[in-house]
């Protein structure tokens, strides 16, 4: 025969097993909500991944960048030799021919014989290619950029005095490049700035 007693000590037997599974199970679960916050480091191969597919993005970018060198070097050595009003020394030719290289000797030329130079060179800014076109005879490559005058000088080396810029130059503006890639690599063929298109 089950006594009272024995019923009662059962049952908080029961109680208290219950409660211990539950506090197990909340302790299980506590656990797994913890482990499911705490980020999951990626492999590290992984790291190094996304640099060939950002080299990828453009096809075109070697090309680009080839373009944009050989454009900055034009420019470097035409401020070299406007700035003596002579292209001895310099190496205008590697970067330059055609029609861009005439209108520069012409300029030379000009400014001998008026006795100026330039102090100062206007610079290139924001620089970029526009179209490019690999798949022609002649690749092309076609540039813009911002003129910036104010670091341009010109000076009268016979007066010794500088030039004041006409009042409607404007400080800044827009100017294009056409570029073909020859067997050597790219070179400047035209340079036309549009000294009333603002930038």
């Amino acid at each position: 025969m089950v006594t009272t007693r024995h019923t009662r000590a059962r049952a908080g037997a029961a109680v208290l097993g219950g409660l211990a599974l539950a506090l197990a199970l909340a302790g299980c679960a506590a656990d797994t909500d913890a482990k499911s916050t705490t980020p999951t480091p990626l492999p590290a191969a992984t790291s190094s991944e996304p640099a060939p597919a950002a080299a990828s993005a453009d096809p075109q970018a070697a090309e680009k960048a080839a373009a944009l060198k050989v454009f900055a070097s034009m420019w470097a050595e035409r401020s070299k030799a406007y700035a003596k009003a002579d292209a001895k020394g310099t190496v205008l030719e590697k970067y330059a021919t055609t029609e861009a290289l005439g209108k520069m000797r012409l300029d030379l030329a000009r400014m001998k014989e008026a006795g100026t130079v330039v102090r100062g060179a206007p610079r290139q800014t924001g620089t970029a290619v526009t179209a490019l076109d690999l798949t022609a005879d002649i690749p092309t490559a076609t540039l813009s950029s911002c003129v910036d005058m104010t670091t341009y000088e010109r000076y009268d080396t016979r007066a010794k005095k500088v030039i004041p810029l006409p009042a409607e130059q404007p400080m800044r503006y827009a100017a294009t490049a056409t570029l073909e890639k020859w067997d050597a690599g790219w070179i400047v063929t035209a340079y036309t700035p549009h000294g009333q298109q603002t930038c």
